[in-house]
Formats: structure tokens, sequence, C-alpha cells
């Protein structure tokens, strides 16, 4: 399997993460496609991925797969024993709604701060921006903050009891917003203790050096 992304970037963490958790690091190779030179929207990567979006996982027989919850779905499955994405119905049901709300409400909500109320990816890739917007976003962002901190004031994880591909997207949340340098609110502290915990994890803290990614011609 390959997967296209860039190392650093908060949506490839997802994925990255997950693959960590299901111990599947041996079986991928990275390819990396540069965002500030914008090579995520040249005609030949709009052809693997219509929306222009990283991560893309592409399997032996030439499938393609992009969105971080269909891959991280497709790479739970593989062996049949889901450690991310639940194994009842009411997991199920629980952690793909968690894990929505994380993308609508912080990450999502930051990228949109990211790529219209700051340089962003710089004016060759930035084309259109709209300031207001972003900065309605950054503080949908910020509510959103404070809606898992309550969260995880009841709870050790986001979607339950058991760590799940609902946290791994509220991680990649708060690694987008560290980037951007949009603190999690002082008294946020559950959200905050929980995001110390979850850095300890090897999937999270290795992420970017899991792997030497390959060139982006590969």
């Amino acid at each position: 399997m390959k997967i296209y992304d860039w190392p650093t970037g908060p949506y490839p963490a997802r994925v990255r993460i997950a693959l960590a958790e299901k111990n599947l690091q041996s079986q991928v190779q990275f390819v990396t496609v540069d965002l500030w030179k914008g090579e995520h929207k040249t005609p030949e990567f709009l052809a693997k991925n219509y929306s222009g979006t990283l991560p893309v996982l592409e399997l032996d027989d030439g499938t393609l797969l992009a969105e971080c919850t269909a891959i991280t779905e497709y790479l739970d499955a593989l062996d049949d024993a889901p450690l991310l994405t639940g194994r009842t119905a009411r997991e199920k049901g629980m952690i793909h709604m968690m894990s929505k709300r994380a993308e609508l409400e912080l990450l999502d909500a930051v990228s949109v701060y990211f790529h219209h109320a700051t340089p962003g990816l710089g004016p060759d890739v930035e084309l259109y921006q709209n300031p207001e917007w972003g900065l309605r976003q950054r503080d949908k962002a910020v509510r959103g903050m404070r809606y898992f901190d309550g969260i995880l004031r009841k709870q050790p994880f986001v979607a339950g009891e058991f760590f799940s591909m609902a946290d791994i997207t509220v991680i990649g949340g708060l690694i987008f917003a560290g980037l951007v340098t949009l603190p999690v609110p002082d008294e946020c502290d559950a959200l905050q203790a929980w995001y110390a915990r979850m850095q300890e994890r090897p999937s999270v803290k290795n992420r970017v050096t899991m792997s030497t990614p390959a060139p982006a011609s590969a």
C-alpha cells in the first residue's frame, strides 16, 4: 500500500496514528506530496483525489481511498479485529458520531481558519480567502474545544471507555491548533490533561518519524 501525505500535516497525522495503532507501518510506503508547493492541487494528484486533499491510500490493485475516516475504517477492518472503529453496533455508532463532531466542531474549523484568516499555504496556493469566515471558524474551533473538555470530564476517551478513531480526530484538531497557535482555553483542563496523555502514546509521539517518506515521484 502507498500513503500519499505530508509528514507533519494534521489530517495525515490521523492515518499515521491509525497505522501505528494497528501496527501496519511496515506494510505502507509513504509518498510525500508537498503542500507548500501546491502539489496536492496539480492535475496529476487531482487524478488520484478529486478533492485535492491529503492523505490518500492507494491499494496494490490501484484502488484509491481518500478521506481519513474511510482510510481508518479500511485499515481497522483488515484483520477482522477492529480496535479503532468499534466492535458492537453501539460502539460503532458512538465512535462515528463523535469523530464526525470532532471534524465539524474542531479540526475542519481550524482548517478553515488557517486557509482563510492566516497566510495559509501562501498566495500561490491560497487563491481565495475570506478572512471574516476564517475568524468565525476560529471561534467555532474554540467552542469545540470547550465541548470536548466537557465530554472528557465525564469519561476517559472521546467516545467512551477506550481509545478510538474519535480520539484520533480530536488529536488531529489539536495538532492543527498548535500549528496555527490557537491555544486550548485555560479552563479546559480536562481536554489539556487528556491531550497530554495522548501525546505519550507511541502512535502519536512517533507519527512523523515512523517512516522515511519516499520522493513524490515514487
